[in-house]
């Protein structure tokens, strides 16, 4: 079955499809390994939109109190980097630093 609906789509106020005009979805069974090979084929900028809208879809009540702490961690992150308190560095870089450590 396919659906078909205009875009941008809009979730909460930010465009998750962005340059798009419309875009046809199809509805079937999809493995987890499918949808996250999808979702890091997008761009960065779509890819972090949609990371911070799982990220806010999560339920702290339904999580144990290590990952309610790892959450509310991860948004204090986010915090910082979005309100320039905190640079950030490319992914290959940080883990090249992180072996160097190790070494």
């Amino acid at each position: 079955m396919l659906l078909q609906m205009p875009l941008p789509y809009e979730y909460h106020g930010s465009s998750l499809f962005a340059g798009c005009n419309w875009c046809i979805l199809t509805v079937m069974h999809t493995t987890f390994e499918q949808l996250a090979e999808d979702a890091m084929a997008l761009p960065a900028a779509s890819r972090a939109k949609l990371a911070d809208i799982l990220v806010e879809s999560l339920d702290v009540a339904e999580l144990g109190d290590i990952d309610a702490l790892w959450l509310r961690e991860a948004k204090r992150r986010r915090d910082d980097v979005r309100a320039g308190r905190v640079g950030t560095i490319p992914g290959d870089e940080a883990l090249r630093k992180v072996r160097d450590s190790l070494r």
